[in-house]
């Protein structure tokens, strides 16, 4: 390799492709798809094969602490979770796959069915300049950035830090609970996953486009555009990180965090698509000790320019604009959330403002120090796009589940989940999942 090569590696645009590619979701591949049912049976067997073998993994010593190195300097920590289910729709027989993909998101992969492993890393490089990064795979497929950036603390006496690279969302509750020790059900809330028939890439042209996707997030296409048949977005992605920069500070009682990033809220990029950036914040409030409410806003454009051009729109007519209210509390053995998300997207193509409105409610309640039980009620609504249509089939989930902690750092998991829609080619669909979940 020449001397010219090597220094293109550390170039701004070297990195910027790296994490481009590393982030890029897979193609759509039938084949992949119809071997889900297979990947979920082997998930079904490791599972109950860990539930066997736990007794003995105990008495070995798992790893429970992340691990430490370079006097403190670097830090590695890593989770390994495996999860099968057993969905029924009311037209097909017992124990499918998710044929109505109600629980798909990003990289075609379903958040009830998956075996999922990462490894999280922290360099402190100088007492206020660390690199942080946390690296993914999902079903056994190539690694892939999920974060990865650098935290510059400004005030080495004051909480306050400047994040720049592939950074964590600021906007809302859950994207602070996405990983799986935190999240009390296997399911992700509708806002968070749930696929809409809206694209980045590709536009209705008329009211009668968007009737024809209701309920078709996961494959919808449009006239506009890119006319090949595509995963839509959710309200917002919790599978992925933006690119750009965030400031955040905190005290005893208030948190505080702004960010200008790539994407949206639905769509984070790499590398900007389109003609604007994504404008975030987030301010949390805690008055009294286990009380915490927060106010999220978010205004990005959320159409790549080539969709915007093939309209013959100017990109930056095209603006997801979201508001996040989110609030927990928690006392003695319970644990209660409620998170809503509203979301409007301006739509040149057609005239009305397209509206969406995603709530969740759970608990979770400690039986003894290892048992918890847990429920989540969810729903997503849509507003008209004609008198007697909504844009999107509405969609409700329940879910109701139970944890069980073999060790601290080791939980089994089950969880009975039921969704229904107004639309789409399967209405409802019930699912049993069991997950085993390993961190260090």
């Amino acid at each position: 390799m020449s001397n010219a090569d090597t220094g293109r590696r550390h170039t701004p645009e070297f990195a910027a492709r790296f994490l481009e590619e590393m982030s890029r979701p897979p193609t759509y591949n039938p084949v992949r798809v119809a071997s889900t049912i297979s990947m979920g049976r082997l998930c079904l067997v490791a599972v109950l094969t860990a539930a066997c073998g736990v007794t003995s993994a105990r008495a070995q010593g798992l790893p429970s602490e992340p691990f430490v190195v370079a006097d403190g300097r670097v830090v590695i920590s890593g989770d390994v979770s495996l999860t099968a289910s057993c969905s029924h729709a009311a037209d097909a027989a017992a124990c499918t796959e998710d044929t109505g993909y109600f629980n798909f998101g990003d990289y075609d992969d379903s958040t009830i069915r998956a075996v999922r492993a990462g490894i999280s890393t922290s360099v402190r490089l100088t007492r206020l300049v660390s690199v942080l990064g946390d690296f993914r795979t999902y079903n056994l497929g190539a690694p892939r950035v999920y974060s990865l950036y650098v935290r510059v603390k400004p005030f080495e006496n004051k909480d306050i830090d400047v994040q720049v690279g592939r950074i964590p969302s600021v906007f809302g509750a859950f994207s602070r609970h996405t990983y799986s020790a935190d999240n009390p059900l296997i399911g992700y809330p509708l806002a968070y996953q749930y696929l809409t028939s809206l694209r980045a890439d590709a536009l209705p042209a008329t009211p009668d486009d968007l009737i024809r996707m209701r309920g078709r997030g996961w494959l919808s296409s449009f006239p506009i555009g890119n006319q090949t048949p595509e995963a839509g977005l959710p309200l917002v992605n919790a599978m992925q990180m933006d690119t750009g920069i965030e400031v955040h500070g905190a005290t005893p009682w208030m948190e505080l965090a702004a960010s200008v990033t790539a994407g949206s809220l639905g769509n984070p990029l790499v590398r900007d698509n389109n003609t604007g950036k994504q404008i975030a914040g987030r301010a949390a409030f805690k008055p009294v000790t286990g009380l915490v409410a927060g106010v999220s806003l978010s205004r990005a454009p959320y159409v790549a320019s080539t969709a915007a051009d093939a309209a013959r729109s100017a990109s930056g007519g095209f603006v997801q604009r979201a508001l996040g209210i989110d609030a927990e509390y928690s006392r003695d053995h319970y644990l209660i959330r409620v998170e809503s998300v509203m979301s409007a997207y301006t739509l040149p193509t057609l005239a009305p403002t397209l509206r969406a409105l995603g709530t969740a409610v759970e608990g979770r309640y400690k039986l003894t120090p290892r048992l918890y039980a847990a429920a989540r009620v969810d729903h997503l609504g849509f507003s008209r796009v004609t008198r007697t249509d909504t844009w999107e089939a509405p969609v409700t989930r329940w879910e109701t589940g139970v944890g069980y902690a073999v060790q601290r750092n080791t939980h089994f998991r089950f969880s009975f989940q039921h969704d229904s829609r107004d639309g789409g080619r399967v209405r409802k669909m019930t699912a049993l999942s069991g997950q085993i979940l390993y961190w260090f």
